[in-house]
């Protein structure tokens, strides 16, 4: 008897849809457990959401963030997968606006954005490497028939066509917002702002220009002039009178800055380079002393001498001395004489030092506020136990010790502006998943605006971003070292694992999206690591910052015995004692000191790192051994170049069976071509053929063309999981 469409109906809802869905969940059974017996690897077998890398790379970088000395302006870089423009905004919405228009992943980098006072016109510089030794060199990653130049361009604030000034860089608005000095052939020259005026010689003296500040009237013009192995304080006042150098001295002076009435100057002393060689291989006090000098008299007052103790030496942080005169007659400025990075403040006529900023932290991208009455930075603490491994706003007055984290939670914030008006900050915002973005908040704390999320494209896959967690492990001698560790949602079997090191090597991998290009980049490829299946372990290796002072200056160091290496070398043997890795799919990458330290581990132990990708690093360190030819030697000038021999990873290239993947710019600024050059030399003679190549012509240290980039992480990404990723 034929059923009805009703009988029909039910039978399938009641029995065949059951069994369907049974059937379902035995073959995903059955999948899982021929995945387990097989041994397939990631990039087999896979049920979780992936995405490319180029998604994962195309998120908008900010950097040169600035605020305008008046009103409420401010300016950003933002790079959107190498077009690089400026954007600006106004309080007290914030809304992020276009400036400039290049639409050409040509390579060539934004730096330097200055307002006129008023706030009317803004001058960049466009061009060059910015991070590199030498950043007075164009630099043409597009390898170009014409070269590009380094060059001074303005802008009005409301928008409209960018004016030529010069070849230059580093400029400095006259008050009156009229002219712009800068600096061109290492020498000072002067613009119009708007460039009706053509550009000529300021001035023109021995050695090399920096550091050009405008007095607070506008009349006068302070500027150090390196000269080898001393330097010299100068002010320059017009064009028939003599330039007039503050107190020289055989030493070096540096990092002036003028008191608010421009009446004073405060700077930092060293000693000249020379005298008796000393011991090259222990760590050495660096000694350091802060002057001020009356301008109409050019006789300079010592008001403070670091202490004469490692601790007390110069300090090696993100604006190194951070010297400001403040109000109420105050000095500010950065040591690390108590282990930490911190603020400290003392009257201009001397007396002791006041510490602004006790704690087990760092201070970091510190600035004055216009007003000159508070400094805001960014600081390494906050109510979580793991923001030693984060960065928070903070504010604190110059003259009293009483500190505000201003942005607690789980992001990161950096590179603090406060606006002319005085009633916000702006600032650089990140998480875990959100890259870099710009925000604001009121001066005295509040809700955070974030401005130009709209920038971050569509397809941009922060859902599916893991979020690291914070580790530690001993190395063999006994000291911490310090990581996040990122790890694949689907944690079922053995999986792969790459320990990242980062360069540097004063930097500190983050729990979230890093504030440098370099490592917001890394960030983005740990995570596509992981969403290949890798667990990744970044290593916070000794030399690094954001633990203190003895951490930062270990012993036996570098060329001094690569004492850093023994964190790597733990780092993968933690990895290696973990149950979700497999041991024989351990691998390792790093760019700069990262790919020293890559090359180092490839070299030393290859049975525990089976795989690597070596990026700009170094391999032959005997390029810094102290001659020998000379008369007068420094005492362990043998046992110097004993050590730096075995610092070198070609000492180990005997041992080295790993395949390795070996990626070069060779107009790296940086790292020269030529260190690269020589291991691969190195390697054809011993016939060893376990190596890759990846040359990228005209690129410098830093992957200046968005498409290189790519390409660098693409080919990083794929030697890792062709070499890994299967199970052998």
């Amino acid at each position: 008897m034929q059923k009805s469409a009703l009988q029909r109906a039910a039978f399938l809802r009641n029995v065949l849809q059951p069994l369907l869905k049974l059937f379902s969940i035995m073959r995903l059974i059955l999948i899982l457990f021929l995945a387990g017996i097989l041994g397939f690897g990631p990039g087999q077998v896979t049920f979780a959401q992936s995405f490319t890398l180029e998604s994962a790379l195309s998120y908008p970088f900010p950097s040169e963030l600035t605020a305008s000395p008046d009103g409420s302006k401010i300016a950003v870089a933002i790079n959107q997968k190498g077009l690089r423009n400026i954007y600006v905004a106004e309080g007290p919405d914030f809304t992020l606006r276009q400036l400039t228009s290049y639409a050409v992943d040509d390579g060539q980098e934004i730096s330097g954005i200055t307002f006129t006072r008023d706030g009317s016109r803004i001058v960049y510089t466009r061009g060059g490497d910015h991070g590199a030794y030498d950043e007075t060199v164009p630099r043409n990653p597009s390898s170009f028939a014409t070269a590009p130049k380094i060059q001074l361009y303005s802008i009005a604030f409301t928008g409209g066509a960018a004016i030529l000034l010069d070849e230059g860089d580093d400029a400095a608005v006259s008050p009156d917002n009229k002219t712009v000095a800068y600096i061109k052939n290492r020498q000072a020259r002067i613009a119009a702002a708007d460039g009706s005026v053509p550009a000529h010689n300021l001035f023109t003296t021995k050695g090399n220009v920096g550091g050009l500040q405008w007095s607070p009237d506008g009349k006068k013009l302070l500027f150090t002039a390196f000269r080898g192995d001393h330097s010299f304080i100068g002010i320059f006042r017009d064009s028939a009178s003599p330039i007039q150098w503050i107190d020289p001295s055989f030493a070096r002076d540096q990092s002036p800055k003028w008191s608010p009435d421009g009446n004073h100057i405060v700077f930092v002393r060293r000693p000249a380079a020379g005298g008796k060689p000393d011991s090259v291989t222990v760590n050495k006090h660096e000694p350091w002393a802060i002057y001020t000098a009356d301008i109409t008299t050019g006789k300079a007052v010592r008001i403070w001498k670091a202490p004469e103790t490692l601790r007390g030496s110069v300090p090696a942080t993100n604006g190194r001395y951070n010297l400001h005169w403040a109000t109420g007659n105050r000095i500010v400025f950065v040591s690390y004489e108590d282990g930490w990075p911190h603020l400290y403040s003392m009257p201009a006529v001397g007396g002791n030092p006041m510490l602004l900023t006790p704690g087990n932290f760092m201070v970091e991208h510190v600035k004055l506020s216009p007003d000159k009455k508070w400094i805001v930075f960014s600081a390494s603490t906050g109510p979580d136990k793991y923001d030693y491994e984060r960065r928070h706003l903070a504010r604190v007055p110059v003259d009293k010790a009483a500190m505000e984290i201003l942005t607690p939670g789980d992001g990161i914030e950096t590179f603090p502006v406060v606006t002319g008006d005085g009633n916000s900050i702006a600032f650089l915002s990140a998480g875990t998943q959100r890259p870099a973005a710009l925000a604001v908040i009121p001066f005295n704390g509040g809700k955070t605006m974030l401005t130009g999320k709209e920038l971050i494209p569509p397809g941009f896959p922060s859902t599916q971003f893991v979020t690291p967690k914070s580790v530690t492990f001993k190395a063999a001698d006994g000291k911490t070292a310090y990581g996040q560790l990122f790890e694949p949602a689907n944690k079922t079997g053995k999986k792969p694992a790459i320990v990242f090191i980062h360069g540097g090597p004063q930097r500190q991998m983050l729990l979230g999206w890093h504030y440098g290009d370099y490592y917001a980049n890394t960030y983005a490829l740990n995570q596509y690591l992981v969403s290949k299946g890798f667990i990744v372990l970044s290593v916070n290796y000794r030399l690094g910052i954001g633990y203190g002072y003895e951490f930062q200056n270990p012993e036996g160091a570098w060329n001094n015995g690569a004492s850093e290496y023994l964190d790597i070398k733990a780092a993968g043997d933690w990895l290696s004692s973990q149950p979700a890795v497999d041991v024989r799919r351990i691998g390792i990458y790093g760019g700069s000191y990262g790919g020293f330290l890559t090359a180092m581990a490839l070299a030393k132990d290859s049975k525990l790192f089976a795989a690597g990708v070596d990026i700009h690093g170094e391999h032959n360190l005997m390029v810094f051994a102290p001659e020998i030819t000379k008369e007068e030697q420094a005492p362990d000038v043998e046992l110097a170049r004993k050590l730096i021999w075995q610092s070198s990873p070609v000492a180990y290239i005997h041992g080295w069976t790993s395949p390795v993947l070996i990626i070069h710019g060779d107009d790296d600024g940086n790292v020269p071509f030529k260190q690269s050059v020589d291991l691969v030399r190195r390697f054809e003679e011993k016939k060893f053929t376990g190596f890759e190549t990846l040359v990228i012509p005209d690129e410098t240290h830093h992957w200046m063309k968005f498409s290189n980039q790519l390409k660098v992480d693409e080919a990083t990404a794929e030697f890792l999981i062709r070499k890994l990723g299967e199970k052998k």
